[in-house]
């Protein structure tokens, strides 16, 4: 893909203010009223120009004014001020869809691809990838395959961090792999939003998000997103999703935009906790002193996974992500029954699928996901205090002991 081929965001570029500021400011251009708040637009349809001089015929809608909203199939005011700030923030233009799974589905129609590498990670993406199979006939190929496997045209579709496990991948050795064949990098940055990461900068083609998680953050809204500084593939792409009809709404739209505002502070203060309890749960797992609480641990919790805890990447993973390795993470429990329990026992964390929002949750995972290990639970750290994050978990795994010790008595 060459120079020509890119198209960059232009919002807030002179001067480059921080994510912060930008999450503020990146949508200034677009206010037409007085409200500091910005208002929700609920019409589908929009007025054309009164003066006959300004109507731009559909042939030459190439030339029409982007803001000049038509119908909301095609944008609408508050879907289009979340794309100006979310440009802004991933560093290349971006579209936005129903949701994270009408994304994934919309990369796939514009791109056609023979061949899919694609490893674990979320079950809905390879739900997607399975329709695509069925329609067109491509082949999936697994993740580590040889790069001779790969043709041009294909993709390698890279998520990190991982569903569930919160484990992270070097994004540069993939975008190397595939453009090495003349394949496309698509990485899944669900886990790893803005704030903690950027594959663009590391080689990817294609980003993608489930806005219902983090950037949205506050477990109320469905939302998809696509990143890519490839011309041809913006046009593409926002061609197919006037046809396909998998825009947002006017409503999630605004939430949208409430979300962005504070994500740079959600997400990081969401990692630094998570990896805290990632510590202090491995410390307490690989300690040789005679520690109650420690024994606790030790009883109940198998082992843990995070990119924080692989060490022998962090070479590359600093660099990759700067400010924290993201807020999931996997526990294996001793036993199913304990991870199928423990949820019940805790008080801070909701006992639900998705993830993302301020408030911690937790998923005994086999709930929404058959092919995972019976023992896992996954875990979304919120905004809490980590103190009282950890005396939550200590008063979990104190009921799932004492469970345990009944079941055993005589």
């Amino acid at each position: 893909m060459g120079d020509t081929d890119e198209v960059h965001s232009t919002s807030l570029q002179a001067p480059m203010f921080g994510p912060t500021t930008q999450a503020i400011h990146a949508d200034d251009s677009l206010h037409v009223v007085q409200d500091v708040a910005p208002p929700m637009h609920v019409s589908t349809t929009f007025r054309y120009a009164n003066d006959p001089e300004k109507l731009i015929p559909a042939a030459g809608a190439e030339t029409a004014n982007p803001e000049a909203h038509v119908y909301s199939r095609i944008t609408a005011p508050n879907a289009t001020r979340l794309e100006q700030l979310l440009s802004s923030l991933v560093h290349a233009p971006c579209l936005t869809y129903s949701s994270g799974l009408a994304a994934l589905h919309a990369v796939y129609v514009l791109l056609h691809p023979k061949h899919v590498s694609i490893g674990g990670g979320y079950h809905g993406s390879h739900g997607v990838l399975g329709l695509h199979q069925r329609l067109s006939g491509t082949k999936v190929l697994p993740l580590d395959c040889v790069a001779s496997d790969i043709q041009a045209g294909d993709v390698i579709h890279l998520e990190t961090p991982l569903n569930p496990t919160g484990e992270a991948y070097n994004i540069k050795e993939f975008a190397e792999k595939a453009h090495s064949r003349g394949a496309v990098l698509l990485v899944d940055a669900t886990f790893g939003p803005p704030g903690l990461q950027d594959p663009f900068e590391w080689g990817a083609d294609i980003v993608m998000h489930s806005g219902t998680k983090y950037i949205g953050g506050h477990s109320d809204m469905l939302c998809g997103i696509l990143a890519t500084r490839n011309k041809t593939w913006l046009a593409g792409l926002k061609e197919d999703r006037e046809l396909l009809g998998s825009v947002m709404g006017s409503m999630e739209g605004w939430l949208g935009v409430r979300s962005v505002r504070t994500l740079d502070l959600r997400i990081k203060r969401q990692s630094e906790s998570a990896g805290k309890v990632v510590h202090w749960l491995k410390t307490c797992k690989n300690t040789d002193n005679e520690d109650k609480e420690a024994e606790l641990i030790k009883s109940v919790v198998h082992s843990i996974k995070h990119a924080s805890l692989q060490h022998e990447d962090l070479h590359w993973l600093k660099k990759q992500m700067p400010n924290g390795f993201g807020p999931v993470f996997a526990i294996w429990m001793e036993e199913k029954w304990m991870a199928r329990r423990l949820p019940s026992h805790l008080s801070l964390f909701h006992h639900a699928t998705s993830l993302g929002g301020v408030e911690g949750l937790i998923e005994w995972r086999s709930m929404s996901d058959s092919t995972v290990d019976p023992r896992l639970v996954r875990v979304s750290v919120g905004i809490e205090d980590f103190e009282d994050l950890k005396a939550d978990f200590i008063n979990g795994f104190r009921a799932l002991a004492k469970e345990g010790d009944a079941s055993h008595a005589p």
